[in-house]
Protein backbone atom coordinates (compact mmCIF):
# COMPACT_ATOMS: atom_id res chain seq x y z
CA UNK A 1 0.00 0.00 0.00
CA UNK A 2 1.27 3.76 -1.25
CA UNK A 3 1.58 6.47 1.27
CA UNK A 4 -0.96 8.24 -0.32
CA UNK A 5 -3.31 5.07 0.03
CA UNK A 6 -2.55 5.14 3.84
CA UNK A 7 -3.01 8.67 4.14
CA UNK A 8 -6.43 8.00 2.69
CA UNK A 9 -7.75 5.40 4.54
CA UNK A 10 -6.80 7.56 7.59
CA UNK A 11 -8.50 10.10 6.30
CA UNK A 12 -11.71 7.94 6.10
CA UNK A 13 -11.09 6.23 9.35
CA UNK A 14 -10.91 9.97 10.64
CA UNK A 15 -14.27 11.11 8.54
CA UNK A 16 -16.43 8.01 10.39
CA UNK A 17 -15.32 8.60 13.68
CA UNK A 18 -15.87 11.91 13.98
CA UNK A 19 -19.35 11.13 12.68
CA UNK A 20 -19.89 8.82 15.66
CA UNK A 21 -18.72 11.26 17.63
CA UNK A 22 -20.73 14.08 16.53
CA UNK A 23 -23.97 11.79 16.69
CA UNK A 24 -22.81 10.93 20.42
CA UNK A 25 -22.33 14.80 21.63
CA UNK A 26 -25.55 15.14 20.09
CA UNK A 27 -27.09 12.43 22.22
CA UNK A 28 -25.47 13.17 25.52
CA UNK A 29 -27.32 17.04 25.35
CA UNK A 30 -30.53 15.34 25.53
CA UNK A 31 -32.47 12.30 27.69
CA UNK A 32 -30.69 9.37 26.19
CA UNK A 33 -31.15 7.41 29.20
CA UNK A 34 -34.93 7.73 28.93
CA UNK A 35 -34.99 6.51 26.16
CA UNK A 36 -36.30 2.57 25.42
CA UNK A 37 -33.77 1.29 23.31
CA UNK A 38 -30.73 2.60 25.85
CA UNK A 39 -32.71 0.60 28.53
CA UNK A 40 -32.38 -2.31 26.70
CA UNK A 41 -28.52 -2.19 26.62
CA UNK A 42 -26.87 -4.45 28.59
CA UNK A 43 -25.05 -3.15 31.62
CA UNK A 44 -21.71 -4.08 31.49
CA UNK A 45 -22.15 -1.54 28.14
CA UNK A 46 -23.59 1.12 30.17
CA UNK A 47 -20.99 1.48 33.12
CA UNK A 48 -19.05 3.46 30.93
CA UNK A 49 -19.24 6.82 31.07
CA UNK A 50 -20.37 8.03 27.69
CA UNK A 51 -18.28 11.25 27.80
CA UNK A 52 -15.20 10.06 28.39
CA UNK A 53 -15.79 7.76 25.64
CA UNK A 54 -16.47 10.88 23.44
CA UNK A 55 -13.20 12.47 24.80
CA UNK A 56 -11.39 9.68 23.73
CA UNK A 57 -12.56 9.03 20.40
CA UNK A 58 -11.96 12.71 20.06
CA UNK A 59 -8.80 12.64 20.68
CA UNK A 60 -8.10 9.32 18.87
CA UNK A 61 -9.67 11.95 15.52
CA UNK A 62 -6.78 14.05 16.45
CA UNK A 63 -4.18 11.78 16.39
CA UNK A 64 -5.40 10.28 13.18
CA UNK A 65 -5.50 12.98 11.63
CA UNK A 66 -2.16 14.47 12.06
CA UNK A 67 -0.80 10.99 10.92
CA UNK A 68 -2.97 11.23 7.58
CA UNK A 69 -1.26 14.46 7.12
CA UNK A 70 1.93 13.98 8.08
CA UNK A 71 2.55 10.64 6.01
CA UNK A 72 1.36 12.80 2.72
CA UNK A 73 4.96 14.46 2.19
CA UNK A 74 7.04 11.22 2.16
CA UNK A 75 5.47 9.85 -1.22
CA UNK A 76 7.34 11.87 -3.41
CA UNK A 77 4.42 11.75 -6.04
CA UNK A 78 2.06 13.63 -3.87
CA UNK A 79 3.23 16.86 -4.62
CA UNK A 80 3.13 18.02 -0.76
CA UNK A 81 5.73 19.04 1.34
CA UNK A 82 5.70 19.78 4.75
CA UNK A 83 5.75 23.52 4.12
CA UNK A 84 2.49 23.20 2.23
CA UNK A 85 0.68 21.35 4.96
CA UNK A 86 1.42 24.42 7.70
CA UNK A 87 -0.16 26.82 4.52
CA UNK A 88 -2.23 25.41 2.10
CA UNK A 89 -2.99 27.65 -0.73
CA UNK A 90 1.15 26.23 -1.79
CA UNK A 91 -0.82 23.06 -1.88
CA UNK A 92 -0.49 21.75 -5.73
CA UNK A 93 -3.32 19.31 -5.97
CA UNK A 94 -6.90 21.03 -5.10
CA UNK A 95 -5.67 23.80 -2.39
CA UNK A 96 -9.22 24.82 -1.77
CA UNK A 97 -10.44 21.60 -0.57
CA UNK A 98 -6.79 21.25 1.33
CA UNK A 99 -7.95 24.58 2.93
CA UNK A 100 -11.32 23.02 4.20
CA UNK A 101 -9.80 20.22 5.31
CA UNK A 102 -7.08 22.51 7.17
CA UNK A 103 -10.03 24.51 8.38
CA UNK A 104 -11.56 21.57 9.89
CA UNK A 105 -8.29 20.25 11.79
CA UNK A 106 -8.44 24.26 13.35
CA UNK A 107 -11.71 23.49 14.28
CA UNK A 108 -11.47 20.59 15.73
CA UNK A 109 -8.37 21.61 17.75
CA UNK A 110 -10.40 24.62 19.03
CA UNK A 111 -13.35 22.14 20.41
CA UNK A 112 -11.02 20.14 22.00
CA UNK A 113 -8.97 22.64 23.96
CA UNK A 114 -11.78 24.50 24.92
CA UNK A 115 -13.19 21.48 26.49
CA UNK A 116 -10.47 20.50 28.70
CA UNK A 117 -11.82 20.88 31.97
CA UNK A 118 -9.97 23.85 33.51
CA UNK A 119 -10.45 25.98 29.85
CA UNK A 120 -14.13 25.05 30.19
CA UNK A 121 -14.36 25.97 34.15
CA UNK A 122 -12.75 29.40 32.66
CA UNK A 123 -15.37 29.71 29.90
CA UNK A 124 -18.22 29.02 31.52
CA UNK A 125 -21.13 26.21 30.49
CA UNK A 126 -22.88 28.69 28.22
CA UNK A 127 -19.64 30.18 26.28
CA UNK A 128 -18.55 26.66 25.95
CA UNK A 129 -21.86 25.43 24.28
CA UNK A 130 -21.77 27.83 21.50
CA UNK A 131 -17.96 27.13 20.79
CA UNK A 132 -18.86 23.72 21.07
CA UNK A 133 -21.24 24.25 18.04
CA UNK A 134 -18.30 24.63 15.65
CA UNK A 135 -17.91 20.99 15.62
CA UNK A 136 -20.93 20.35 13.80
CA UNK A 137 -19.12 22.80 10.97
CA UNK A 138 -15.83 20.67 11.94
CA UNK A 139 -17.95 17.13 10.67
CA UNK A 140 -19.55 18.76 7.54
CA UNK A 141 -16.22 20.50 6.49
CA UNK A 142 -14.63 17.08 7.29
CA UNK A 143 -16.98 14.87 5.06
CA UNK A 144 -16.62 17.74 2.21
CA UNK A 145 -13.15 17.39 2.02
CA UNK A 146 -13.32 13.81 2.44
CA UNK A 147 -15.91 13.61 -0.83
CA UNK A 148 -13.74 16.27 -3.04
CA UNK A 149 -10.53 15.24 -2.87
CA UNK A 150 -9.01 12.86 -5.30
CA UNK A 151 -7.47 9.87 -3.08
CA UNK A 152 -4.73 9.49 -5.39
CA UNK A 153 -3.67 12.86 -5.67
CA UNK A 154 -4.40 13.63 -10.04
CA UNK A 155 -7.15 16.21 -9.33
CA UNK A 156 -9.59 14.22 -10.83
CA UNK A 157 -12.94 14.47 -11.37
CA UNK A 158 -15.23 13.66 -7.98
CA UNK A 159 -16.71 9.89 -8.94
CA UNK A 160 -19.99 10.31 -6.54
CA UNK A 161 -20.58 6.56 -6.74
CA UNK A 162 -17.15 5.51 -5.89
CA UNK A 163 -16.74 2.98 -2.97
CA UNK A 164 -15.54 5.61 -0.42
CA UNK A 165 -17.28 8.81 -1.86
CA UNK A 166 -20.71 6.40 -1.01
CA UNK A 167 -19.33 5.86 2.44
CA UNK A 168 -18.34 9.39 3.10
CA UNK A 169 -22.10 10.55 1.51
CA UNK A 170 -23.75 8.17 4.00
CA UNK A 171 -21.45 9.78 6.98
CA UNK A 172 -22.92 13.10 5.55
CA UNK A 173 -26.78 11.67 5.71
CA UNK A 174 -25.64 10.25 9.56
CA UNK A 175 -24.78 14.20 10.28
CA UNK A 176 -27.69 15.84 8.48
CA UNK A 177 -30.58 13.48 10.28
CA UNK A 178 -28.31 13.76 13.74
CA UNK A 179 -28.86 17.43 13.18
CA UNK A 180 -32.48 17.58 12.39
CA UNK A 181 -32.95 14.97 14.94
CA UNK A 182 -30.72 17.80 17.33
CA UNK A 183 -33.20 20.73 15.82
CA UNK A 184 -36.24 18.53 16.45
CA UNK A 185 -35.51 17.99 19.81
CA UNK A 186 -34.64 21.13 20.98
CA UNK A 187 -37.90 22.41 19.42
CA UNK A 188 -39.93 20.00 21.34
CA UNK A 189 -37.87 20.97 24.37
CA UNK A 190 -38.49 24.71 24.10
CA UNK A 191 -41.90 24.03 23.52
CA UNK A 192 -42.50 22.15 27.11
CA UNK A 193 -40.87 25.23 28.80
Amino acid sequence: METIEISGVLGLTAAVLLTLNICMGILMRTAYKKIDIWKKIPTQFKRYKMIDLHNYISYGVLLIVFVHILVLPLDPNSGFSYSSLLWPSNNLHQPIFVWIGYVSLIALLIVIITSQNLIKKALGFNLWKNIHIISYLTGVLFIIHAIVMDPLLKDRAVDFIDAEKVFMELCAIVLLCAFYWRYQYNKKQSIKN
